[in-house]
């Protein structure tokens, strides 16, 4: 038994709209197998399905098939998360607040908002 890409992306709680699903297939932002497919392709369990979502790459290993919508709970059994842990994020340094009206920063001013800034 298989179901189609769009409609196990849809089931499985990846994509929040049944439209939002294919489009995003056309779009390229889905690859079953390390190929590129079309939102009609069958998936069956045990292929691996890689998602780009808000710029993360996600890898999921299908463990069952759905084609219809269930709760978060049921679309959890569904697939095997495969996905590498996000890198870090990146501490940044505050950005330098000054009073309005205060005009242009002096060299003395702009010095040390570069050395708060690690610049220097």
């Amino acid at each position: 038994m298989s179901v189609r890409v769009d409609a196990w992306i849809w089931a499985v709680r990846l994509a929040k709209t049944r439209s939002q699903a294919p489009a995003a297939v056309k779009a390229g932002h889905v690859r079953v197998n390390d190929a590129p497919t079309k939102p009609a392709q069958a998936v069956n369990i045990g292929d691996i399905v890689r998602v780009r979502l808000h710029g993360f790459e996600k890898i999921y290993r299908v463990v069952d098939l759905a084609s219809r919508r269930g709760s978060a709970a049921e679309a959890a059994k569904l697939f095997e998360d495969l996905s590498p842990p996000p890198p870090p994020k990146v501490e940044r340094a505050a950005a330098v607040v000054r009073d309005r009206g205060a005009g242009r920063p002096t060299k003395r001013d702009r010095r040390e908002i570069d050395r708060l800034r690690g610049r220097e």
